[in-house]
């Protein structure tokens, strides 16, 4: 059985300057004009788009390119790779809501929760890569229309494109979110959990690591469930507002 010690693959450091770097140029030239109110969350969206839609299918062909893949399966090499990529996507944000928004317990607690998560799989028991990536494919699947949709939020007060963007994805990028982490994610985690709690894995996954990891899933989900039932409140109450107005 393979294992990876801490020495073998050097590309945290590379993917955590890649995103600093990423970061640096949002902030110092993609959106230099825009107002410093979200300009950062701008840029937080920037390296976002490269990280999300990348380690969907990184994540896919890691986990598809494992002829052994499993719950309790030790981590490949290609696995690792995909996990100290979102690693150093996790700890450029982190470090961004530090400096930015140091009071929104709400993402800092997650990103550290999230990271306790990949580098324990990745850095700790060297097993479990097959689930972790699983919920990374479901969790960033919708990254890429969540960053469209939260950059056109952010100017549609004073850009009308943007606002035409933000109202017509609106639903559809809803709809998509709900399903995934309403159905998808839920599924995955009852998998997860009836294959854990039978014990078999417990010799290379420890019961208090594996609990952990369920805790920190389920929180994630039920956040995103409430998350997106009060943008659906809200829908629902400008189209009903607007309705009103024609009428």
């Amino acid at each position: 059985m393979e294992t990876f010690p801490f020495s073998s693959i050097p590309n945290l450091p590379l993917f955590f300057s890649m995103f600093l770097i990423l970061y640096s140029i949002a902030y110092s030239i993609v959106f230099r004009n825009w107002s410093p109110k979200i300009r950062p969350e701008a840029c937080s969206c920037f390296i976002s788009l490269f990280h999300g839609t990348p380690a969907v299918f990184l994540a896919t062909f890691a986990i598809f390119s494992d002829q052994n893949r499993g719950f309790s399966s030790p981590n490949t090499k290609t696995q690792n790779l995909v996990l100290d990529y979102s690693i150093a996507y996790f700890l450029t944000d982190l470090l961004h809501y530090l400096v930015f928004f140091p009071t929104d317990v709400l993402f800092i607690g997650h990103h550290l929760a999230t990271l306790f998560v990949f580098i324990t799989c990745r850095h700790v028991v060297f097993h479990g890569s097959y689930a972790i990536l699983t919920l990374l494919i479901l969790a960033e699947g919708t990254s890429f229309c969540q960053n469209v949709w939260t950059l056109a939020s952010a100017r549609r007060h004073d850009n009308q494109l943007a606002a035409r963007v933000y109202s017509n994805l609106s639903p559809y990028f809803y709809a998509f979110y709900s399903v995934v982490r309403g159905i998808f994610g839920p599924f995955v985690l009852y998998q997860m959990g009836v294959f854990y709690s039978s014990g078999v894995a417990d010799n290379v996954i420890p019961r208090w690591l594996w609990i952990s990891w369920m805790c920190v899933v389920i929180t994630a989900i039920g956040v995103s469930i409430l998350w997106i039932s009060n943008l659906w409140v809200e829908l629902f109450k400008e189209k009903k507002a607007k309705l009103e107005k024609e009428l």
